[in-house]
Parts: structure tokens; sequence; C-alpha cells
């Protein structure tokens, strides 16, 4: 089955017109042959899991339909998707993985990766301001997935923070979701696990954000006034200013935890850059400056695993849990857990200590990062 085998509502695929004047800036920029460079940011899906090739991935399509809109132009491709990661990890990581390339259009997907929660309105809401309001001012499209088994997503509050920024955005929700509950569509010649697209499924998504861009492409002659970047956030916005420390730009004090020092191959390398401990009582300690702190480490299926514990503050009657004992299968997870949300903003101490290994341990603990959000970052 190909795309043209179905007819796609692409009007209600629109979710947010939007204002297009950036846009419309890039592809006069591409039409007159300058160099461009398209960024990509999300979760698995722009990653490109369960397509059989990275270029048939809906991110890689859009590229390709830049290439062949516009053949004189230069255009480089940046995909910063990392599976299984939200907008409160996209906040930490969009300066170094993306925003370095300094790219011109640049699309964000988190909707199936971040819940429909106030947090994650938050969290979505700082990675907006971040990327809007970056240097070289990029044009940006907000693309909402859908799970295709119960049509849950957090395009909800996602529409919120686009609408208020004036950002177009595109529905899978509005779009390929509505032709499997009519049976137009079977789930399984889509997606085989109602999630991940497989190469059909990312090139309808791919159809759907190509036929927002023929519709701006369209209307390009068309002159319109860039809308002003609002100065007050919609929420209370401490995620924006976040600091990822790790192993490359920080030195915690280490009792039993190692630096692991082997190179990083790609982003997407993600047990990289951090520490790691194997003996019951190692401990390493932060000191961050904050008023949301978050921790990252892995779990693993490869069981058992060690525990850690994370004592924030000195507070030794109330430890935040580390469990590195992971009970999927489909591989090992790289977990962010809040561990302070719009706390007082000060220097904060943080002491993860491991509690509980086993002789038969697969691997040690691994501490990939501590992520510290607020007004002073």
């Amino acid at each position: 089955m190909k795309t043209n085998d179905i007819n796609l509502n692409y009007e209600a695929s629109v979710a947010n017109r939007g204002n297009w004047a950036r846009l419309k800036r890039v592809m006069k920029q591409a039409q007159d042959g300058g160099k461009l460079t398209l960024g990509f940011l999300g979760g698995s899906i722009t990653q490109g899991c369960l397509a059989s090739r990275p270029e048939l991935c809906y991110a890689h399509r859009v590229y390709e339909w830049w290439c062949k809109t516009f053949p004189n132009a230069e255009i480089t491709y940046v995909n910063a998707g990392i599976g299984a990661t939200d907008s409160q990890f996209g906040c930490a990581r969009a300066d170094s993985d993306l925003l370095v390339r300094k790219p011109d259009f640049i699309i964000l997907e988190f909707s199936v990766n971040d819940a429909s929660t106030p947090h994650y309105m938050e969290t979505y809401e700082g990675l907006v301001r971040k990327i809007v309001g970056s240097e070289g001012h990029p044009a940006v499209l907000l693309v909402h997935n859908v799970c295709y088994d119960n049509g849950a997503s957090a395009q909800l509050i996602h529409s919120r923070i686009g609408r208020y920024y004036e950002l177009p955005s595109v529905s899978m929700q509005s779009s390929i979701y509505p032709e499997l509950l009519a049976g137009r569509l079977e789930n399984r010649s889509i997606t085989p696990d109602d999630l991940h697209p497989n190469d059909y499924g990312h090139e309808l998504v791919a159809s759907v954000i190509s036929n927002f861009l023929e519709r701006v492409l369209t209307d390009a002659d068309n002159e319109e006034q860039e809308s002003a970047f609002p100065k007050t956030p919609m929420t209370r916005n401490a995620y924006e200013r976040s600091v990822r420390y790790r192993n490359d730009n920080c030195n915690p004090v280490l009792k039993g935890f190692e630096i692991d020092s082997e190179p990083q191959n790609g982003i997407t390398d993600i047990f990289k850059k951090g520490w790691t401990a194997a003996l019951n009582g190692a401990s390493i300690t932060f000191e961050v400056e904050g008023s949301c702190i978050g921790v990252q480490y892995r779990k693993t299926m490869q069981l058992p695993a060690p525990v850690a514990e994370l004592i924030l503050d000195g507070d030794e009657d109330h430890p935040f849990r580390l469990d590195a004992n992971f009970d999927e299968t489909w591989g090992d997870k790289l977990v962010l857990d809040t561990v302070l949300d719009h706390g007082e903003e000060r220097k904060h101490t943080a002491i993860i200590r491991l509690t509980e290994t086993h002789e038969n341990d697969k691997l040690p603990f691994y501490l990939v990062a501590v992520i510290a959000s607020g007004a002073d970052q």
C-alpha cells in the first residue's frame, strides 16, 4: 500500500496554522540556492525506530521533500531523536544535540513521549522557548504523533503552547488515526506495536508534514509579519534553563564510583559520560543550583541489577529510590526521575548511594547525569 492509496484528511491534520513568516523565509532561502540545516528533535519515532532503514523514517523523508523541492539548495540533515526520552530531557540537551548546528528549520515531536500533565506542559514550553528564541530564529513546526490503539497523545497540552507562540502544528491524531477508527486502515499495516510506525507508517506521517509544507510554499509569495515572541511564559517555566551535569563538565565527589571514560558514539549512545559503581555503599556527591533537579540512570533488563538512593540536602528520612531493575524486554532504558520540582531556588546537595547489590549482578549501576533547572541556570 502507498500513501496515494488512502485519502487522508490533510485539512484536518492542521492542528494550528500558526505564523508562517519564519518558514516562508527559510523556503525563500532554499529557492535562492542557499545553505540551510533541517533539525529534528524528538523521541523514538523521530529517531526512526522500526523503520527498516534510517532513510525511510519520517524525518529523512521530510528532508528528501526539501531536497526534491529545492534542488539548488545545499541542505544539511540533523536527526536529534533519542528513543524513550521526553521534552524535559529535551530542554537539557537541545543546545548540545541540535542548536549547536544552527538549524534553520526544526521539527519538534514529543506528543507520545510526554504525558498530558501540567509538568509536561511546562517542560514542553521550556523547550519551545529555548528553540524559538535561539540565535538565528529558526522556523519551527510542531508534530503531534499518537498511540494508534487508543488515540493517546499529549497534543492537547502541546497545542496550547503552540497556539500561544503562534507555531504551526500538524496532528496524526486527526489525520491518520481516524482512518483506523473508520476501518479504512489496519493498525498492523502501519505499526507493529501501536506506537512506532513501520515504513508505511513513517511514509504517512511524512506525507502529513510535506502536505503542510506544500501549503506554505503555495502561499510563499504572500508576505507575512513575524509574530512577537511572548516575554511572559504560560507556565512557571523553570525548565527552559536546564544544565545537564556529566563527567565532562563537573567534578562530583566520588567514593566508590568511577568515571566512564569510553568515548560516546553519537547522541543515541546514551550510556556514556557518566559514572559506574558496583559495591554496596559506594557514593557520589553533587552540588548543583536551581529549583528543579532530575537524575538520569540506566534501568537494565539484565537482572538482577543494583539499587541506589538519592539523598537531597541531607534528608535521610526521605530518600529517592533509584532501582536499576527494568521489567521490560525491549532494551535498557535511560530513566529521568524528577527529585525536586519547584523547590527553593538555591544550591542543593545530592548524594547518590548504592544500597542494594547482588553477587550475580550483570551490570554495575550506571549514573548518566544530574540535571538542574531553574531561573538562574
